[in-house]
Parts: structure tokens; sequence; C-alpha cells
């Protein structure tokens, strides 16, 4: 499709610095920006690109004044911030390609299934018995969903999920491509002959509105209750969430991180790339954790934790710096030692 600066400048609210009635059809980055494409600048980092780009038109902030001469070639269109308006324009973008609402065949719905108005459904994707899929919902091909399943309103869910039975899934959730919803929690206790009896997962899944969940992540079901993931919290790739657990509402977790079961994190949490926590513990709202800690006790609201096992970020560095000097000050000792021996013999 193609889309005028006149219509983008409409859409973002902003003023237009050039041809009015350029097209663009695409997207790009700056610095590979090609004719007919809209890129954006945001960071005065990539400021040098825009003097060199090739892209037709570019947002940027009502601040910006060019220290060169911009190409004849390309239309600025400014606005009050120019990486959240890129970010509505992707949205946009993205709800233009949706999948125009259909079952494809072959498919498998059960009959006590209730489908609303307005769903997609991609081929060879299975939907089991008692499920409840909402108005608008997109579920793409080779997708599960079990027994009992309760999808809200305009939630996407990509190729190959699968949601087992009795999850509950929010409005305007994305699931991506191969996560896995609801498989059993890792329960299992040893008996007196040295091997492990399965311990039953009767429990659930509940996913709140505008959750995201990655690919390949996997959000286990409670042992009896629900594990609960709350509305806004945005899940990345390859992260495991055990049983029982619960994430407060807008935090974000970064990929490959590890929550054992019954741990609580709470809001506007933020855990960077393969953190790891243990069971059983209680995060507060607002703390930030450092990519690759180990977070093994409960951590009070607000604080920024660093290293394995995790402890404040301020501590950390300082306690890093001193580790960093270890040897330094291992071989100072040595001469210390020396000296002391050489100052006390007989």
């Amino acid at each position: 499709m193609k889309f005028s600066a006149e219509q983008i400048a409409g859409i973002l609210e902003g003023e237009i610095l050039g041809n009015p009635d350029v097209e663009v059809t695409g997207l790009s980055k700056i610095e590979e920006g090609k004719i007919g494409t809209l890129s954006f600048l945001s960071n005065p980092k990539y400021e040098e690109y825009i003097y060199t780009t090739e892209s037709s038109i570019c947002i940027v902030n009502n601040n910006f004044n060019p220290s060169k001469k911009i190409p004849s070639t390309l239309t600025l269109i400014k606005v009050s911030d120019a990486y959240a308006c890129f970010a509505k324009l992707l949205e946009f973008y993205d709800t233009m390609r949706k999948e125009e609402p259909r079952i494809e065949e072959p498919s498998f719905i059960a009959e006590s299934a209730e489908i609303g108005e307005g769903v997609y459904l991609g081929a060879f994707s299975y939907v089991g018995r008692n499920v409840k899929i909402s108005t608008g919902v997109s579920i793409y091909p080779n997708v599960n969903i079990g027994d009992n399943v309760i999808i809200g309103e305009g939630t996407k869910i990509y190729p190959g999920v699968t949601v087992y039975r009795d999850c509950i899934i929010g409005k305007n959730c994305t699931i991506h491509s191969g996560a896995v919803i609801g498989a059993d929690g890792f329960g299992f206790a040893p008996n007196s002959k040295g091997e492990f009896d399965r311990i039953p997962q009767i429990g659930n899944v509940i996913l709140e509105d505008n959750v995201d969940i990655g690919a390949n992540s996997a959000v286990d079901r409670a042992t009896m209750g629900s594990t609960i993931i709350r509305a806004g919290s945005k899940i990345d790739n390859l992260v495991q969430i055990g049983h029982n657990v619960e994430i407060g509402n807008n935090s974000a977790m970064a990929a490959q991180v590890g929550v054992a079961g019954s741990a609580k994190i709470g809001s506007n949490v933020m855990v960077g790339g393969q953190v790891g926590f243990a069971g059983h513990q209680k995060i507060g709202d607002r703390v930030m954790i450092a990519a690759q800690s180990g977070v093994a006790g409960d951590v009070k609201d607000d604080k920024k934790m660093m290293g394995s096992p995790a402890f404040e970020g301020h501590d950390y560095k300082k306690s890093y710096l001193g580790f960093r000097r270890l040897p330094m000050i291992l071989d100072r000792l040595k001469v210390l030692e020396d000296k002391i021996k050489e100052l006390t013999k007989d």
C-alpha cells in the first residue's frame, strides 16, 4: 500500500518539510534507506545518515536542526517524539497486514467450541471441546488449543503454539511461534525406591490482557490454582516460567530468563537476559535485575540487583572493583608478609 507524506503527517499530527505528495510503500532503517521507504531519526548518533539516506520520508523530532544540507529527495515530518511516532506507524502497518477473517481447511473445531466473529483460524489447527474464541482473534496454522481454553478479543497466536487445557488468555495478547502455555509444572517427589513419582498438575495458566509471550517460551500450569502473568507484561523468547509463578503488571523479561516455581514477581519489574530466580521468593515492584544475575532471596521494592548471587547494584560494583584488583592485592600482601618475616627474624 502507498501512503503520502501528507497522510502520514495527518496520522502523526506532524509538520511536513518538503514534498507533501511524495509516497512510500515500505519502511527502512535510516542507514539503509531506499527510494520509496520511510525512516526515522531520534538518536543523534545516527544523524550523519540523514544527509546521505535515499529514503523518501524521514520522521524527526521537533527540535532537530540539520547541520548540513538535507537531500532534495528527502521529505521530513517533524513530530514531538520520533521514536514513539515510528512505533505507532509500525503498529499501524502491522494492523494493515492482519489476516482476513476465515477458517482454513483442513482444521478441526470441536462441536462444543464457540468461535466469535472476525476470527482467522489457520490450516492444520486444532480447537478442543468447550473452547471459547472471542471476536477478532487470529490463530495461525498448526496451533493446538486444548479443551476449555478461553481466548480474549484481538489476541494473536502464531504458528506452532500449544495452549493446554483450561488455560485463560486475555484480550490483545500476542503468543509467538513455538511457545507452550500450560504444560505441566516440574512436580516430582522421590519415593522409597529412589525413583520419582509424578505430582499431578491440575491448575492452569492465566494470561491477562495485553501480555506478550516470545517464541519458544514456556509458561507452566500450576500444581493447584493458577500461574498468572498480569496485564501488560512482556516475556521475551526462550523464557521458562515455572508452576504457580505470579508476574505483576507491566513487567518485562529478556531472553533466557528462568523463574522457578511459586516465585512472586511484582509490577514494573525489569529483568535482563539469562537471569535465574529461585523458587518461593518475593520480588518487589519496580525492581531492576541485571543480565545473568542469580536471584536467590526476596528483593524489596525499587532495588537494583546485580551478580550471582545477586545483591544491590552499587555494592556489587564496589565489590567487582575489588575483585578485579585481587591479584595485585595478593601480590602486595605477599610482599608485606615477607617483610614482616624479615623484621621478626631472630
